[in-house]
């Protein structure tokens, strides 16, 4: 019997030697230039079995049977792979050159679920501006580049200002389109406005800008509520090498920038880039209206009614922006990186109330990230500080104020920055958060939680504080969570939820639903989303003239005894449906979606509320500045009203061939108003109009571009097409003259229209683009762009000239690293 058990543990363990399993190891790189690609996604196909690339782009699945096995391979920004590989107890390689995406609906993105996936499937809108855009575009200002996109409303406010607005609702101060760099939030803190020109990130640092069109609020928190954009900078352990990029054109632009990354050794690598860049604005000067006292004493209505030029104009704008970060590699499957970003920007920017001369300003970032398959985890810090920026408005009627007081020029000259001017920010904000993701099964889930400390310090000269030791200090916590359903036969499902609480107006649930379904050319999707836009600090604790604006964080009480409720959040919910896939053959592909909003409980605009006795339950004399001047008199900022609005985008890409594609994009946008509806009647006169809800947004609009790409040569023509439009923000106003009043003046073309000009309605135009370029050797690049080719005389936002032709030409030097 002994000799029995002893043969029969013996075949056994005869049986598992000979059954030995195998294992696929190999090496994921770029196809162009050979680098390797560090956290490639690796997956047996209608498995979880997989692996993730190391520092040197490897990777190894092991336990597996003998067999036959897809390996499929996606990273994000390039075409997912797919091959066979056949195992029979040992080790079979298998190795992937990966394309950048260049097949339509084959990129990987991110933004959609915080997870990689084929931008086909994800629940949500997505545009995408790639690293070749961005290289093959012969201008520094990337934001350009954000024309080209898809359901976006496009402006630009002068040489160097370029932004995006989503679905409605712009303004000169919109904070309700969230900017994320490499996870973290790029906002100023008292405004909460997108740091736009003053972002540290230089070009040639940038992966790709992923922007999703509607509500994501859900996973990205207040104020993802129009839409998000994502910049993705590179690691550079996948991208080594010395970039140096010249460029020069008209208005005087010059720009220098330069990109250093080195992998050190098996655990460290940096990267180090710098950019300076200066030119001169469009000529433009703001006429800034004065009712003045003449020299015989008249004044008020019978006095001097007339507009002048901004006081001491700068035209110039220059800017110096700079960043380190240093990758250390813990384990084959975990980075620890910090990065340093800092720039100091001085340009024109357009407000509510004429333009700010942007002195100086200086941001600093300080990022420390903790990266692996399951955990992220990030702390990071920022720095905004200007001392000398200032309302070139309100300093031409302090000068204009103290010459009809009896000063000289000189001395009315040298006190017009101490008036109420002035702008100081010296504010930081603290952000922490934890991240954590896993698959069971069918199931795969994202949850974490961030944490925002807000401290706010204008030093007495626009919010309530008296000094440079005075914070307005706001606390912030938010829980989210996102599960993802593979229900089968080309089902998911995708549930998000999100908790914040804010320390000033409390708790708030965000929700959001999707449903997608694949079949062979793309996916299906319909999604339920809620966003919500947070009233900003300045919004809650702001102190202008003298008190005569003051925050709503605590709410007011009137005169007459009534209150006036604290500004709390604005609320958005969306309904959409789309589709994302070829259409016929793979050489055309769409991306289309119809949309329905409910937006309710607007974030106002500055308005008069009367005169109050208190502020919470501070008495106004003790608030307000200018108590003597105003008697509690008080402007501010409230919610109100409900509006829904509805639309659809459709984008077409097209493959002529492997070397012309065609693009096309239109985009429709409506509302109903119901005159007799109230609760809209933000003016009070009695009338609903659309003037008491500024939806600000072009009807209609859309989009051609041809792209080409061969060999050594690139080019790309671009049409762009805008509805002209009416737009009204505070006091700045472009509209066609009508039979309406808004702010107590009528509203004329080509007139003035209380505190600024009328010009006329906004876009109305058809705007010509051109890119070129060649490859001079396999170190050289030269590429030139021009934007509005034909010259043609438009505006696109208030407070700001009219936009002529713009070219430039850039040299770009690549030096790989041996």
């Amino acid at each position: 019997m002994k000799n029995l058990y002893l043969n029969i543990l013996f075949s056994l363990l005869s049986m598992a030697l000979f059954a030995q399993k195998g294992s696929i190891t190999g090496t994921v790189t770029d196809s162009s230039t050979g680098e390797k690609l560090i956290g490639a996604n690796i997956v047996v196909k209608g498995t979880l079995n997989g692996d993730v690339t190391d520092i040197n782009g490897k990777f190894s699945i092991g336990s597996l049977s003998d067999g036959s096995y897809i390996i499929v391979v996606s990273y994000v920004g390039y075409e997912a792979q797919e091959q066979s590989v056949t195992v029979s107890g040992s080790v079979a390689t298998v190795d992937f050159q990966l394309i950048e995406g260049t097949v339509f609906g084959e990129e990987i993105v991110v933004s959609g679920t915080r997870r990689p996936e084929k931008i086909t499937e994800s629940p949500a809108t997505i545009e995408v501006i790639s690293k070749k855009d961005l290289e093959n575009w012969g201008s520094f200002n990337t934001g350009e580049l954000l024309s080209r996109l898809k359901g976006v409303d496009y402006v630009r406010s002068g040489v160097v200002g370029t932004g995006i607005n989503v679905r409605g609702f712009n303004s000169n101060f919109n904070a309700k389109n969230t900017q994320v760099t490499d996870g973290r939030f790029s906002s100023l803190v008292a405004t909460g406005l997108p740091f736009g020109p003053l972002s540290p990130q230089i070009k040639e640092d940038i992966e790709r800008v992923e922007v999703i069109l509607g509500p994501n609020s859900a996973l990205y928190g207040p104020n993802a509520h129009n839409g998000l954009v994502n910049i993705i900078t590179k690691d550079p352990r996948s991208s080594q090498g010395t970039t140096f990029a010249l460029g020069a054109g008209n208005q005087g632009v010059f720009t220098a920038r330069g990109r250093h990354a080195q992998v050190l050794n098996n655990k460290f690598a940096f990267k180090l880039n710098f950019e300076y860049t200066r030119g001169e604005e469009f000529q433009f000067a703001d006429s800034v209206y004065i009712d003045r006292t003449d020299n015989a004493g008249n004044g008020g209505p019978d006095g001097i009614k007339e507009g002048y030029e901004e006081l001491d104009l700068n035209n110039d704008f220059e800017f110096f922006k700079g960043g380190a970060s240093l990758y250390y590699t813990l384990n084959d499957d975990s980075d620890v990186i910090f990065s340093y970003d800092a720039s100091n920007s001085t340009y024109l920017s357009p407000t509510n109330v004429g333009r700010n001369e942007i002195v100086d300003w200086k941001i600093q970032t300080f990022h420390l990230r903790y990266v692996s398959p399951r955990i992220f985890a990030q702390a990071y810090l920022s720095l905004s500080d200007t001392r000398d920026t200032h309302s070139l408005d309100d300093r031409t009627k302090a000068y204009y104020v103290a010459l009809d007081g009896g000063a000289t020029p000189e001395q009315a000259f040298a006190t017009s920055l101490d008036g109420g001017a002035r702008f100081i920010d010296d504010s930081k904000r603290w952000n922490g958060e934890v991240q954590y993701n896993n698959t069971w099964g069918n199931f795969s889930f994202v949850t974490g939680v961030q944490y925002q400390r807000d401290m706010a310090n204008s030093h007495g000269t626009y919010l309530l504080d008296e000094d440079e030791n005075d914070f307005i200090t706001v606390d912030q916590v938010g829980l989210y969570g996102q599960g993802q359903y593979n229900i089968g036969k080309g089902f998911k499902g995708t549930v998000a939820v999100r908790a914040d609480n804010h320390e000033v107006y409390g708790f708030n649930f965000v929700p959001k639903v999707g449903f997608t379904k694949t079949i062979k050319s793309g996916t299906f999707r319909a999604t339920y989303g809620q966003g919500v836009a947070a009233p900003t600090i300045l919004n809650m604790y702001g102190d202008l003239f003298g008190g005569l604006i003051l925050g709503n964080a605590e709410g007011f009480t009137l005169a007459d005894g009534s209150l006036v409720e604290k500004q709390s959040i604005e609320k958005l919910q969306t309904y959409e449906v789309g589709y994302k896939g070829s259409i016929g053959s793979k050489k055309l592909y769409a991306d289309v979606n119809a949309y329905y909003n409910i937006s309710e409980d607007f974030l106002s605009p500055v308005t008069v509320v009367g005169v109050t006795t208190q502020r919470g339950s501070t008495p106004i004399d003790e608030v307000q500045s200018a108590f003597g001047v105003y008697g509690g008199l008080v402007a501010t900022y409230v919610n109100f009203g409900k509006l829904n609005t509805y639309g659809f985008d459709v984008g077409l890409n097209y493959l002529l061939n492997k070397d012309i594609t065609l693009d096309f994009n239109y985009s429709y946008f409506d509302y109903p108003i119901d005159e007799n509806d109230l609760e809209n009647d933000f003016d009070g006169d009695g009338t609903v109009t659309k003037l008491d809800v500024l939806v600000n947004a072009p009807k209609n609009k859309a989009s051609f571009g041809v792209n080409y790409s061969k060999n050594k040569i690139f080019g790309n023509v671009f049409v762009r097409w805008v509805q002209e439009y009416d737009y009204f923000s505070s006091f700045q106003i472009a509209a066609a003259t009508q039979d309406l009043t808004y702010r107590g003046t009528p509203i004329v073309e080509n007139e003035r229209s209380t505190d600024s000009f009328n010009y006329g309605p906004l876009a109305g135009f058809v705007n010509v683009d051109l890119g070129f370029g060649y490859k001079i050797t396999d170190n050289f690049t030269g590429s030139v762009a021009v934007t509005n080719l034909f010259d043609s005389e438009y505006r696109e936002f208030t407070a700001s000239p009219f936009i002529g032709r713009l070219y430039s030409v850039e040299l770009r030097m690549n030096i790989p690293n041996k």
